[in-house]
């Protein structure tokens, strides 16, 4: 009998404009995941509501989102692509694992230490949205997460939280694990080469965006601060700018660093910027162009995410049940728990 294909589950906020980061962490591993097994992509629009938001804004932003994950190469035959607002499981699942998330081990959460000191307002839901994201990745009975390494930690809070459940409860989930990009799973800041490329933290000219223009990426690359010495080599503790740039390019062209780091043995910080700033616009200029005619058929794009949430609601149901009844919840006469087979519109 053959192999079952793995399930491969991943998310990503559609709030914020995207990073190059965002694009080597996550975006590049999805398209390249999707044909490895039975993939589920998901817009994770719960998680923007834990800091402030503007709620027009999150509306665009989904469907931006929704553009953009198909103008990167995901193809809709072959994985689902949904929201997560449109699957209650998702919502359920989170309040479910809660009675097994330790108050402790979310409040040692790197990512919730460094937004809670960036507002002024700490929500509940940027404390307890590790445990939603854990529900999202075990709801499908997920082999595999392709995630960027800035998201570890939260995998690993994902295993304790299904091992705790499976302990209690009997066995219910498979333990995810993570896949992470050999080269580009933490693009660094072009400004602050020692601080990792943010959505919300890095400034105007430290951040590459996906959609920026080739003028505005070209320019970007040509002020980014670089080391001291005029040698080019990988070493980030010693060349944190030199070593982000040889990555970058490395993401966009698919050359070894090794290599990179040959061809540009004689060159100066200069040339190296020029090109990889070159690099860049070849990657991202073609994405961009696919972005703005998907983004154009506004009604497809819910189109798709209806068909995408309707085959995640059936994937999820299963999971959801079997959470119900083994935490020891009484069945409702019509025989079935409450959230996978709701439609939601967008």
């Amino acid at each position: 009998m053959a192999d079952e294909r793995p399930i491969i589950f991943s998310g990503i906020q559609p709030t914020g404009r995207k990073t190059l980061g965002n694009y080597s962490g996550g975006f590049r591993q999805y398209v390249q995941t999707q044909e490895a097994g039975e993939a589920f992509f998901c817009i994770v629009d719960l998680h923007s509501i834990s800091v402030e938001y503007d709620p027009a804004d999150l509306r665009s932003s989904t469907l931006d989102l929704a553009a953009l994950l198909f103008a990167t190469g995901l193809d809709a035959d072959r994985s689902t692509v949904f929201c997560q607002s449109h699957v209650t499981a998702h919502g359920e699942a989170a309040w479910l694992l809660s009675a097994v998330a330790s108050y402790g081990q979310l409040g040692r959460m790197t990512q919730f230490k460094e937004k809670a000191a960036a507002h002024e307002f700490v929500s509940a839901a940027l404390f307890t949205y590790p445990v939603l994201m854990a529900g999202d990745i075990l709801l499908y009975q997920t082999d595999l997460v392709p995630i960027g390494d800035d998201q570890r930690q939260h995998l690993e809070l994902t295993r304790d939280v299904a091992q705790r459940f499976n302990h209690r409860f009997g066995e219910t989930f498979r333990l995810p694990d993570g896949q992470f990009p050999s080269v580009g799973g933490r693009i660094m800041d072009l400004q602050d080469p020692t601080s990792k490329m943010s959505t919300t933290l890095s400034s105007e000219q430290g951040a590459v965006y996906i959609l920026d223009s080739p003028d505005a990426i070209r320019r970007k690359f040509k002020s980014a601060v670089t080391d001291s010495g005029r040698d080019v080599r990988y070493d980030p503790a010693v060349k944190p700018g030199v070593s982000n740039l040889l990555e970058i390019m490395s993401v966009a062209t698919g050359e070894t660093i090794d290599a990179l780091t040959r061809r540009f043995a004689d060159a100066g910080y200069g040339e190296l910027k020029e090109a990889v700033g070159e690099s860049v616009v070849e990657l991202l200029s073609p994405i961009r162009e696919r972005f703005e005619a998907l983004r154009a058929d506004e009604r497809e794009l819910q189109r798709l995410l209806a068909v995408g949430a309707e085959k995640a609601r059936r994937a999820s149901e299963p999971t959801l049940e079997q959470m119900y009844d083994r935490m020891g919840f009484a069945k409702p006469e019509a025989g079935r728990f409450f959230g996978a087979a709701r439609p939601r519109g967008l």
